[in-house]
């Protein structure tokens, strides 16, 4: 179809909605580009003079604790590094597993918990906080017992701190997977940072809207955090990491986001079950809580993400090709993040998930669905406690 006297064809409606999920796509792999070539990565070791505290907050972690302790009795560039243990009400014996990995290590103690978390409080902002009350040094770690350390990391991560002169530094770790449920989302966690903001215009700002962070592995100037409050001040956040970079820089203070690669890795959830009851249990504070918010994100990765691969396969002629492109774009973006993400080459369960990536939003969206659902209906647990709302 042609507009009267002009060669040119009109663009009716079914191609401007694939030129506009396009665009998204190809937007998105841009962004993922210039993360990709200018994202700082945790160097593989540093040398720290000053002391050092590192905090875990532990509930029925007896699988993954002793091999996080075996990393942190193994770190070097830290001659004065002590660890804290949290054991928080476990019933699997996570205490008697962190002693036995521990042994004759003076560095190390470990609390046992028996409390519940107060009303308005989660129970890791109040395991964090209570870790916090007993660190008496300028440097401030925190670790989720998930994580997995090289060497140098935690020396590294301190000089980041100093050398950058900010308030928090988050080491981003490698996410990890052994499933195809995880493989499908888990990596969607670094794309919808690496894809959406440059980290290093980001870690420049002040604005709360610009942070990121992962609550896995936290470097805090110990007397800014206590400036805010510490996790007294995202107490009911089933977010705090996110929360608490961005009261740090409501405060004026600076945040930074570096990509750890191999530095520090984790598997956040192990099988489907496990990832399922995961996300459900915060997704639906990803955007502020509001349903209207989600939705509105949703409808955008719907079209960026599912109407160029089905128009790839149902259009013909100039709409498949513009579809294809989307669609090509948003594989090659989710690629590029997960590089930036691992450092290391792109394995074939990488570009098996990445080809999958239609399918990968599409899971996002039905996890975050029921979140939503559930935080409505106040039923949302993790590990056998309700969750603060």
């Amino acid at each position: 179809m042609v507009a009267h006297g002009e060669g040119t064809p009109l663009i009716g409606p079914a191609e401007r909605i694939v030129r506009a999920g396009t665009a998204i796509a190809v937007t998105g792999c841009v962004v993922a580009l210039y993360n990709r070539l200018t994202v700082r990565r945790l160097p593989s070791s540093g040398t720290v003079a000053e002391p050092v505290t590192v905090g875990i907050p532990a509930r029925d972690e007896v699988d993954r604790l002793p091999a996080l302790i075996a990393d942190l009795r193994a770190q070097t560039g830290v001659p004065d590094l002590r660890v804290l243990i949290l054991d928080d009400a476990s019933s699997d014996g996570t205490g008697a597993a962190a002693a036995q990995a521990i042994g004759s290590d003076e560095r190390f103690l470990v609390i046992r918990s028996e409390d519940e978390p107060a009303p308005g409080w989660t129970g890791k902002a109040a395991a964090c906080a209570r870790l916090a009350e007993l660190a008496d040094t300028a440097v401030l770690v925190f670790l989720d017992a998930d994580v997995r350390l090289a060497p140098g990391a935690i020396a590294a991560a301190v000089s980041e701190l100093r050398s950058r002169d900010v308030a928090l530094v988050s080491p981003w770790p490698a996410q990890q997977v052994g499933s195809a449920a995880e493989a499908l989302v888990q990596p969607l966690l670094c794309w919808s940072w690496a894809s959406t903001l440059p980290i290093t215009v980001g870690n420049h700002s002040h604005r709360p809207s610009m942070a990121v962070a992962c609550g896995q592995f936290l470097v805090f100037d110990t007397a800014a955090y206590r400036a805010i409050g510490g996790h007294r001040a995202v107490s009911a956040s089933a977010t705090e990491d996110l929360d608490i970079a961005r009261a740090l820089r409501r405060s004026g203070r600076r945040t930074a986001l570096i990509a750890a690669g191999k530095q520090a890795s984790t598997r956040m959830y192990s099988g489907t079950t496990e990832l399922d009851a995961g996300y459900t249990r915060w997704l639906w504070s990803a955007y502020g809580a509001s349903p209207l918010a989600a939705g509105a994100v949703g409808a955008i990765a719907a079209l960026g993400y599912w109407v160029p691969p089905l128009a790839a396969i149902g259009g013909r002629d100039r709409l498949r090709r513009t579809a294809i492109t989307g669609y090509l774009a948003a594989v090659t973006g989710r690629l590029l993040a997960r590089s930036t993400e691992t450092a290391a080459p792109l394995n074939r369960t990488d570009i098996l998930a990445a080809l999958a990536h239609p399918l990968s939003v599409g899971a996002y969206a039905t996890l975050s669905v029921r979140s939503h659902l559930a935080h409505r209906s106040g039923t949302l647990t993790w590990k056998h406690r309700p969750m603060s709302s």
